[in-house]
């Protein structure tokens, strides 16, 4: 997964300055410039830097991990709404303990699509979508 120098910024708790002058000394590993972009990549969840020459040792550490905000669509309900008039919300985005239901969901950030037919989640889940960003969820009215 790739961030830009903002998120990266976020992650790692320092300014974006900071991590533009790291990205031009070559010190985030694989990061690389796409036009006028910087990608990051993460590893662990985190940019990667090679320690400096000079001063103390980096201490790079995220805030406060966020929870991952987990995406994914519930079958059981699609086939419940092809039976009824009514069309309930089939999209689940769970946050921590607390679980949204809704139709459209846009997430604020990059993200991962994952597929496990061997381990499932716990609610069944085979495939979800995985995110340490901001998600808005919507439900629409019934058509």
């Amino acid at each position: 997964m790739f961030i830009g120098s903002t998120q990266a910024a976020h992650l790692m708790g320092v300014s974006v300055r900071r991590v533009r002058q790291l990205l031009s000394g070559g010190r985030i590993q694989g990061a690389f410039k796409a036009g006028k972009f910087w990608m990051i990549p993460l590893v662990g969840g985190m940019p990667k830097v090679k320690e400096g020459t000079r001063g103390p040792k980096a201490r790079w550490h995220r805030k406060r991990p966020s929870p991952v905000t987990i995406i994914h669509v519930n079958q059981h309900t699609i086939r419940q709404n092809q039976k009824q008039e009514k069309s309930a919300p089939v999209i689940s985005v769970k946050q921590g303990q607390k679980n949204t239901y809704g139709h459209e969901v846009q997430i604020h950030g990059p993200c991962l699509v994952v597929y496990r037919p061997n381990n499932p989640k716990p609610c069944g889940a085979r495939v979800w979508i995985e995110t340490l960003f901001g998600v808005e969820v919507h439900t629409k009215n019934s058509e």
